[in-house]
């Protein structure tokens, strides 16, 4: 795309300049907060955004590997387009790169405190569940609790959206908590402290003070050497979150076994490939949806734009 011409292309004179008078009345925007002004498709302003000559745009925190069934390959990018545009993205003035970096580093302080915030609430569920469970948990028993997701990358967000098995609203980001155990313990204690993260998880997204959403699972080595296999897509997405997660309690030695293993089975390797493909993904679907008007963009293409579980909370 020749630079001179980029508003001639798009036609995006008037969406520019609301943007560009908003920016110079209240200062660098989120790409939210430029949507909740002017409405209308995030794709449009996302574009008029991406292609102007009189704004800067700028993104922070990183970009992580997600897998999605509607992806060839399975691999894109987490946050999505829209997504990192709409919480992870200020938009300034051209040539005002104080006040963007100002307002950049604001986000970003913030996208951290929820991080941690999070992964403390995680932590003290996590505490509290080897409390009461004190009586029934098995001596001299290996089990790790792991964190991933938003969190590990330090871009957990707390942008109100539905949770998808209530509707209810929550927080933002969940928090993804993966509890393992050493083969030989009991399915019955196993059961026990499934029953006993069900009501901690019921507890959190009821509680009006906190309205956080945990998706977790509880499974034992045998199971994790099971995914280990990285031959469905439901064990990618296993073995991904294992990549990916960090000891949040528990057996240091389980937790590093299990590290150990994914690195043994090529797993890690297989993965960081994925991820490379992601990065080239998300390349291609920017350059697709910069140069193509957001009429002819059609209803499948959007999954380029922001993912299928997405689709409840954006449009």
């Amino acid at each position: 795309m020749r630079e001179t011409s980029k508003r001639d292309v798009w036609g995006r004179e008037g969406v520019e300049q609301k943007i560009v008078h908003l920016i110079e009345e209240k200062g660098p925007r989120t790409g939210s907060e430029i949507l909740d002004v002017l409405g209308g498709p995030g794709l449009a302003v996302w574009r008029a955004c991406s292609v102007s000559d009189r704004l800067e745009v700028r993104s922070v925190g990183s970009r992580y590997l997600r897998l999605d069934q509607k992806v060839e390959g399975f691999a894109r990018l987490s946050p999505s387009i829209l997504r990192e545009f709409m919480t992870y993205t200020v938009v300034g003035l051209a040539g005002d790169a104080e006040a963007l970096d100002r307002r950049a580093e604001m986000i970003l302080q913030h996208i951290r405190q929820v991080s941690e915030s999070k992964r403390m609430l995680a932590q003290g569920i996590v505490a509290g569940l080897r409390g009461s469970l004190g009586d029934v948990w098995p001596p001299e028993t290996r089990i790790c609790f792991l964190i991933a997701g938003d969190i590990v990358y330090g871009m957990a967000h707390d942008v109100p959206r539905p949770e998808h098995s209530t509707g209810k609203m929550v927080k933002g980001s969940d928090m993804d908590l993966i509890v393992i155990s050493e083969d030989g313990v009991s399915h019955d204690f196993l059961k026990e402290l499934d029953r006993a993260i069900y009501q901690e998880k019921y507890r959190t997204l009821i509680m009006p003070a906190l309205k956080e959403e945990i998706d977790y699972v509880v499974k034992n080595m045998e199971r994790v050497r099971e995914q280990l296999r990285f031959d469905t897509f439901k064990r990618m997405v296993a073995c991904k979150i294992l990549q990916e997660g960090e000891l949040l309690a528990g057996s240091q030695s389980l937790f590093d076994e299990i590290k150990s293993l994914l690195v043994h089975c090529g797993v890690s390797e297989k993965l960081q490939e994925m991820e490379g493909r992601a990065r080239r993904f998300r390349q291609r679907a920017e350059e697709y949806l910069l140069r193509t008007h957001p009429a002819c963009v059609t209803k499948e293409d959007l999954h380029l734009f922001y993912t299928r579980e997405e689709s409840e909370e954006f449009e």
